[in-house]
């Protein structure tokens, strides 16, 4: 049998990119509500432990002016399947072989758009010395008190006298409608047009620009067919961003183009293979 130190400790934190996990929201639930969740009955797993390290982890932050996690059970799912590897494995890791990451895991759990992620995984022998021993250690502290976290789901095994912990954090970031997503990002465009001192856009409605941009997430790329004809005859930019309305820097030199006067947009959000948990696909067609 593996023998491993009773007190071992992993940190994992990523920012937004084609990794991280984005789709329509699911009802999170508030942190003081009790945690509940369907799981194997011959995994051993220990939802007092949960519910008491999440309790711990919003006292802390609390106490640095941090706003409190929201309990969400499909972030909870992908840590229980985690736990559930760690303790037959009997080891700790972030991604064993042949396990999706962490952004792949909680693409397959949660319907949440996650513009960033966290994991603190752990072996010890109750929720509180755990507790205490992650908050010792500089990159598991900062997971449990980041500010930008807003919601989690803490999973715990019982194995003998060992605890296996795993902690993921996120942060979940409003669903918007197709209507939406176009407003953010005619918003964004207008507002630099007029920090160039330059009239602002009319805003034209187009079916083939719409078309082209969902081409690009069917086709899981920014190249395709229906955009390579749109820019023959017209100016294009597109790119992909769980904000749709933080525009690429590339996109400085079409709007303070005095010449161009009228712009169409599309926005599509899906999940690809590069974009596990979705992504806004965006053109922008100048003219």
């Amino acid at each position: 049998m593996l023998r491993v130190p009773i007190t071992v400790v992993l940190a994992l934190g990523s920012l937004a990119s084609s990794e991280q996990a984005k789709v329509k929201p699911a009802a999170s639930r508030n942190s003081d509500r009790a945690i509940a969740s369907d799981y194997q009955p011959s995994l051993n797993y220990d939802p007092q432990a949960e519910q008491r390290l999440l309790d711990l982890a919003n006292h802390a932050r609390a106490r640095v002016g941090a706003p409190p996690l929201q309990f969400d059970e499909s972030v909870l799912s992908a840590a229980r399947a985690h736990a559930a590897e760690m303790a037959e494995q009997q080891q700790l890791s972030h991604q064993f072989t042949g396990e999706p990451s962490l952004p792949r895991r909680l693409a397959a759990t949660s319907a949440l758009h996650l513009d960033r992620a966290g994991e603190n995984v752990a072996l010890d022998s109750s929720a509180d010395l755990a507790h205490q021993h992650l908050m010792l250690s500089p990159p598991h502290r900062e997971n449990l008190l980041d500010p930008r976290y807003n919601v989690a789901g803490f999973a715990v095994i019982r194995s003998g006298e060992q605890l296996y912990v795993v902690e993921d954090f996120g942060h979940s970031v409003a669903a918007l409608s197709t209507e939406q997503a176009d407003d953010a990002v005619i918003g964004a465009v207008n507002r630099a047009r007029q920090a160039a001192h330059l009239p602002i856009f009319t805003r034209q409605s187009d079916a083939a620009v719409r078309a082209a941009v969902c081409s690009m997430a069917e086709e899981d790329r920014l190249t395709t067919r229906s955009m390579r004809a749109l820019s023959q005859r017209y100016s294009v930019l597109s790119y992909t961003n769980m904000h749709p309305e933080v525009l690429p820097a590339s996109a400085n030199h079409l709007i303070g183009d005095h010449n161009l006067t009228n712009v169409a947009v599309g926005a599509c959000f899906a999940r690809t293979g590069t974009y596990p948990g979705g992504v806004y696909w965006v053109g922008l067609v100048f003219y």
